[in-house]
Formats: structure tokens, sequence, C-alpha cells
């Protein structure tokens, strides 16, 4: 996460929804990649490693809904049994360290979690020469790799769905605008490799600094770029909790009218609902895992625990279940990187998602527009890999 500043209209940080998981079928991994072997016919020990003692604001919370969607994916998995042990990391780099040794020492055959990259790459580290993998809450794609594999929605991955999207409706030239900061940039480059793998040109980037009167400044420069370059697409960066208020208020007012350029974001726009009230997001695009599968998610999870999971407690259901679609094959290599990069993937009550050899992930997005303040899905997530987005 990236701090905010203060536009005309403060709005809480966006959140991502995330996907629960089962299997979308069993394919045969191709050789055994690295990961120990285990024994199928009996309770497979996990170990989750959640920040329960961390002194950062709702991690408590964040924890026990982590493991509440846990419990909840191991009640559905039928006759495979998981032996969920779960330990504390603080949110420290060498306390998750030690955590994770310690599991392993007593068993543990994967480990889910840590929440964050540090702790992540701490114990990824740790593990590497121990043959376990590590499935981590982060999204941060610079710790994914080896034996470390990122659960959490990417930027990529979002740019890449509606890169695509852009393309085959006719959009030819897209221009990026972005923070001068590190999710800024992250998310130019994101688009950037996302356009290279469409029929769109990539009609450049304006950078802006981060704060209310660097946006102001900025918005010239946009109006230039767009005019320069006939860009007929402009792909924010911004959540709703930054520039992205001021960006559709002050682009429209300067000249760059949305019914002539397409305005689209790389963040959820419709988190807080306070956002699909601006008028400048109308028609705006932007990318989401399906709604109504995220709904029953969160339907399922009330009922167990009388309460919402938090934002994204989906993602120990995703790795619970991923881990028991792949046990229940009955194979001595069901935890290797091989079978956990299946190319089938995985399904879950938000919508597919697989595991790259790289240690990154791809998940099934739908593409969404806000009309009358309301938001509307334009194309629906992919029930498979290999359909639209993909």
């Amino acid at each position: 996460m990236f701090a905010a500043f203060k536009p005309r209209r403060q709005f809480l940080k966006g959140l991502v929804a995330v996907a629960a998981a089962a299997v979308v079928s069993a394919c045969e991994p191709v050789g055994i990649g690295g990961g120990p072997s285990v024994n199928t016919s009996k309770p497979i020990p996990v170990a989750l490693l959640v920040p329960q003692s961390s002194q950062a604001s709702g991690d408590s919370v964040l924890s026990q809904s982590l493991e509440n969607a846990a419990r909840l994916a191991m009640a559905d998995l039928g006759d495979v049994q998981i032996d969920l042990r779960v330990y504390d990391t603080a949110g420290d780099d060498a306390v998750a360290q030690a955590a994770a040794l310690r599991a392993v020492s007593e068993g543990a055959k994967i480990v889910l979690g840590p929440v964050r990259s540090g702790p992540s790459n701490a114990v990824g580290v740790a593990l590497r020469g121990k043959n376990v993998n590590v499935l981590s809450f982060s999204n941060n794609t610079s710790i994914a790799g080896g034996n470390v594999f990122v659960l959490g929605p990417t930027f990529d991955n979002t740019a890449m769905r509606l890169a695509q999207f852009a393309a085959r409706n006719g959009k030819s030239d897209v221009l990026t605008v972005h923070a001068n900061n590190v999710a800024g940039i992250a998310g130019r480059d994101a688009i950037s490799r996302a356009l290279a793998f469409t029929s769109a040109s990539n009609a450049g980037a304006v950078s802006y600094e981060f704060s209310q009167q660097g946006v102001v400044a900025s918005v010239q420069d946009v109006r230039s770029a767009v005019r320069s370059t006939g860009a007929d697409a402009i792909f924010l960066t911004s959540d709703t909790s930054g520039a992205l208020p001021l960006f559709t208020q002050l682009l429209p007012e300067s000249g760059v009218n949305p019914a002539e350029v397409q305005y689209m974001g790389l963040t959820r726009w419709d988190i807080p609902a306070g956002t699909l009230e601006l008028p400048g997001v109308q028609g705006g695009w932007f990318a989401l895992p399906d709604p109504a599968l995220t709904d029953q998610f969160r339907a399922r999870y009330a009922a167990a625990y009388g309460g919402t999971p938090h934002p994204i407690g989906g993602l120990a259901y995703d790795g619970i279940a991923a881990i028991g679609a792949l046990v229940s094959q009955g194979k001595s290599d069901a935890l290797t990187a091989a079978a956990l990069t299946q190319g089938a993937g995985f399904k879950g009550v938000n919508g597919i998602f697989r595991l790259r050899a790289d240690g990154t992930n791809e998940r099934g997005l739908a593409v969404a527009t806000v009309r009358d303040k309301q938001v509307v899905i334009i194309d629906p997530a992919p029930r498979s890999f290999g359909g639209a987005g993909f």
C-alpha cells in the first residue's frame, strides 16, 4: 500500500476483493518441480503464517479472517484432510522467518502466508533449501519466484485484462498517466508490458508528483499529450484515495472529453461506493472479480462466522482449496512447483486463477463501467483459461 494525499474529495483507500478457489480440472503436472513428497492418505500439515500480535492497525482482525477463510475452505474439501497449524509472525521479517522454520521442523509441507512482502521474502529465503513452497498473500511480484508464489491480485494481471479489452474494442493509442512514486511507476510498467501484447499502441506516459498540486499541474500536460499523440484512451494508475477523483474531474474540464477519449483505471473504481457518484467516472472502465461470485463468498463467510471477511481473507481460501484440490489427486508430488502451476489453474467463488512458474499469478477478471452511478459489467469474467482476457 502507498501513502495517499488529500484531493478535493477524500475517499477511503480502495480494497481489492479476492477469490476463493477449487480446482478447474485435474491436469497432470509435467515432471516434478521443487517441493516435498507427501502422503495423501494422511492429513497434510499446512502452516498458516499470520500477523496475530502485530501492532499494525487491523492486523489482528485480518489474521482471524484469514484463519476463518482457511477453515471454511477445509470444510469444503470432502475427503481431503488438512492439518492446519497457525503461526504468529507479528508482522516482522525475523519472527516470520523463525516461525516458518519452526513450522517446517514440526512437519509442515507447505506454507500459506505471510501477508506482506517483507516477511514473505524472508520466509522464502529461509525455506529455499528446505524444499518447501510458500503461497504468500502479498501482491508484490518482486518477491515472486523460486519457492515463493504470490496470491494477491497484481498490476500486470489487471493491466493485461484491460489492455486486451481496449484493443478488441477499437482503442488504438493508449496514454498512461501515473504518479512519480513506486506504485505509479510499477503501474506504468505493467501497462507498458500489457500493451506490447495487444494491437494497441503505447502513446507514452505522463507522470505527476504525488500531491494535489502535482495533479493540478499535470492536467495540461495530459491534455497536450492526448492531442499530440492522438490517444483515444487514457489509462490512469491512481486509486480512489489518491488522484483518481481529481483527474476525472479536471481532465474533462480541461477539454479531454470522455466521450472521445476512453478513461480506464488500473484500480477498482467502485470502492468506496461513494466514488460511483462522481460525474467524471461515469463511462470509465475498470476490472474486478466476478461480483456475483464475490457476494456468494461473503454470504457463506457471514453465515459461518457472523461477519464479513477481510478484503484479502479470500486468499486464504484460495490457498487451502488449491492445496486440497491437488492433494485429492492422490499423488506424492501434489505440492511441488510443477503441480501448483498446472495450466488449468483453479476456480473459486471469485473466479478462476492460476499460479505461474515465475511465482506470479493470473486471475479471471470482469471488465466493468460506471453507468448512472452503478457498476455495470460489460465483459464477464472468463470461466476457464484460454477464454476472453487470457
